[in-house]
């Protein structure tokens, strides 16, 4: 048949036109087979990953960022991992919709976050693990499921922390500590699985008693916040009554200090007085009896009303005093 050649694939004898016959057909099979070999031998891989090449399944080498080569037709398979990328794993709820208004899953998964504490306490806790891949290789080859295993040993590690503290701890002041320590034995039991992830950051998320125990705990919780506000007000009054209390009693010694330092110095001086005026009056009898005349007069004088002046060889004073007056 001119225009035309009969084609024997798969049994059937199939009439394609002539123009696909001889060279033609060669031409666009050798085609096909260089794209095949152009697609199969090169590849690029993105800056946030790592690429694993296999050969016949047998890991042979990790590719950088970049185009890189080789062996093409399935001889070599390529693994991209993104090592750079930050996963996610929860624990005790999931989220459906992350955004503005964040949407959770429905589904109870208490079997993940119900605890017992270390005072036999029950707690509901919540967290989230972040990580990333630190070695593909290892990631792809060492642990068999990788997320299994880390949401497993999170889980036991996070109960054992838990389980060596008391519910209050776990609930308020030893969150931070509780995750700090969880991420501590997490990374090491990640490394000696040699399971290629680091972990970057554990957060505890919610950390609640069970709703059948929370009127009781939160009953515990205001009886205790009752305690720590009547003990702050007591030390307060503490801090306000004593400090004073001290500081009086310090002026006051300080006061007595001073007034008996005041009576020495005046007995001493007024000793040494004495003292000087004996001396003076042993020395000169007549002068000094005359001078302590005179400087007590001096001082008895001013303050006298009236004042009368009389003759020594007086006998009598009434006539001169004025006993009318007044009196009238």
């Amino acid at each position: 048949m001119a225009g035309k050649r009969m084609l024997n694939i798969g049994g059937e004898k199939i009439e394609v036109p002539a123009v696909f016959g001889g060279n033609a057909l060669r031409i666009m099979i050798i085609g096909i087979v260089l794209i095949i070999l152009i697609f199969s031998t090169f590849y690029t891989i993105g800056p946030d990953q790592k690429g694993v090449v296999q050969r016949f399944g047998k890991y042979t080498r990790t590719s950088d960022p970049g185009l890189n080569m080789k062996l093409p037709f399935g001889i070599e398979t390529l693994k991209k991992v993104k090592v750079k990328y930050i996963f996610k794993a929860e624990f005790g709820f999931r989220t459906l919709k992350a955004g503005v208004r964040t949407v959770y899953s429905d589904q109870n998964f208490l079997s993940e976050s119900l605890m017992l504490t270390g005072d036999l306490n029950l707690a509901i806790v919540e967290w989230i693990i972040q990580y990333r891949i630190q070695d593909a290789k290892d990631y792809l080859f060492q642990v068999r499921d990788v997320e299994g295993t880390l949401r497993d040993i999170s889980e036991a590690v996070m109960r054992k922390v838990v389980g060596d503290r008391s519910v209050s701890e776990v609930l308020t002041t030893g969150r931070m500590e509780v995750a700090q320590e969880v991420q501590l034995h997490l990374q090491e039991i990640l490394d000696a699985y040699k399971s290629g992830i680091k972990i970057t950051t554990i957060k505890l998320q919610n950390v609640n008693p069970p709703d059948v125990v929370k009127p009781a705990f939160n009953d515990v919780n205001e009886a205790k916040q009752e305690k720590e506000r009547m003990i702050n007000q007591a030390w307060e009054s503490y801090n306000k009554a004593v400090p004073l209390a001290k500081g009086e009693a310090k002026k006051r010694i300080q006061n007595a200090e001073g007034y008996a330092l005041n009576r020495t110095n005046r007995a001493r001086g007024d000793a040494a007085n004495f003292l000087s005026v004996w001396r003076a009056y042993t020395a000169a009898k007549d002068v000094t009896r005359r001078r302590l005349y005179l400087e007590t007069m001096g001082e008895v004088l001013p303050k006298a009303k009236e004042k009368y002046i009389l003759d020594e060889n007086q006998e009598g004073v009434l006539q001169f005093l004025p006993l009318r007056k007044g009196g009238q």
